[in-house]
């Protein structure tokens, strides 16, 4: 029995062919899909072509989800109209992902010893009797350090496969991204090495594992894996509030405050920053760029003999 059941099941099923040739499709790409292929079925049971209407009503944002759970859902049928419309279907009306709403969310800022309390409770993690256990206390260490090393968003790490990671050259092949867009990662030697070390020790428990971070099913480690285990190894050191995606954050940031000795390459640096972080655009960058911690007080040594040449010291202001 066909999965798709609309008027379009045909176009779904080639989709669907392609995007796992393609090594790109995924479980919330097959729950969006299914999804809009029951709503077009439902609501247009009778129609012959994708409309503008169809699109509209399924992309409207209902009152029931966030602004960035609705871009999830209409992100895979954006890609699929782009294929429709690269194959047969020129005249398939467009779609548009509405705008990111602002957030006042400023992420974490790590001190180095924050750094080190916390990488230090990754590697006395209990070894355990159990597969779980013992599987658990050797990849939280080394999955933590590559985002921290990388700047990879956590499920590009959950999702990396055994054979993206290459252990000679050190590249790292991000397959699973933000869009449709791969994108690659050079490891540092002191990663490499840890990596290298990680699957030499993995391959005990799990020889023929198809991800390189392994759940006990031979299937990736869910979105809950990450957060539970950050935050009961985060809140055993006593620290404020963070999440593991600021260690993205981290990554940027700690490389931005790196440039400030060579304004020559700063421009170079910054793109080859956008592009190992996996961003299509500058502009995401420079997101970054704007929560540089650091950044003040490094202008400040840097430049207050300039700025106080320029504008000298004034009397405190009580006395004036």
């Amino acid at each position: 029995m066909n999965k798709y059941r609309s008027f379009m099941a045909h176009q779904m099923d080639l989709f669907v062919n392609y995007l796992v040739a393609s090594n790109k499709w995924s479980e919330t790409y097959a729950a969006n899909l299914q999804l809009f292929d029951r709503y077009c079925a439902s609501y247009y049971p009778d129609a012959e072509k994708l409309e503008q209407s169809m699109l509209e009503g399924w992309c409207g944002k209902r009152p029931t989800e966030t602004g960035m759970s609705c871009r999830k859902r209409i992100s895979c049928i954006k890609v699929f109209v782009e294929f429709l419309r690269k194959n047969g279907f020129p005249d398939v009306p467009s779609v548009e992902i509405p705008g990111s709403e602002k957030t006042k969310f400023i992420p974490h800022s790590f001190t180095e010893s924050e750094l080190a309390s916390f990488f230090n409770a990754c590697d006395n993690l209990p070894k355990g009797k159990s597969w779980n256990e013992q599987v658990r206390a050797i990849s939280i260490p080394v999955f933590f350090r590559l985002l921290y090393s990388s700047g990879l968003r956590t499920y590009e790490a959950r999702l990396l496969g055994h054979e993206d990671v290459n252990l000679d050259t050190g590249v790292v092949s991000i397959r699973h991204s933000k869009g449709p867009n791969e994108h690659f990662v050079v490891l540092h030697d002191s990663m490499l090495t840890l990596m290298k070390r990680y699957d030499a020790a993995i391959r005990v428990f799990s020889p023929d594992r198809k991800y390189f971070f392994t759940s006990h099913k031979n299937k990736h480690h869910n979105r809950q894996w990450v957060e539970v285990n950050f935050r009961e190894l985060w809140d055993s050191c006593g620290f404020s509030y963070a999440i593991p995606y600021s260690l993205r954050h981290c990554y940027a940031t700690t490389n931005i405050n790196k440039w400030t000795d060579n304004d020559d390459e700063f421009s170079s640096q910054f793109v080859y920053l956008s592009k190992s972080m996996g961003h299509t655009v500058l502009e995401s960058t420079r997101y970054y760029y704007s929560l540089t911690p650091a950044f003040s007080g490094i202008i400040l040594d840097l430049c207050s003999d300039s700025f106080d040449a320029i504008v000298p010291e004034v009397e405190d202001a009580e006395k004036l």
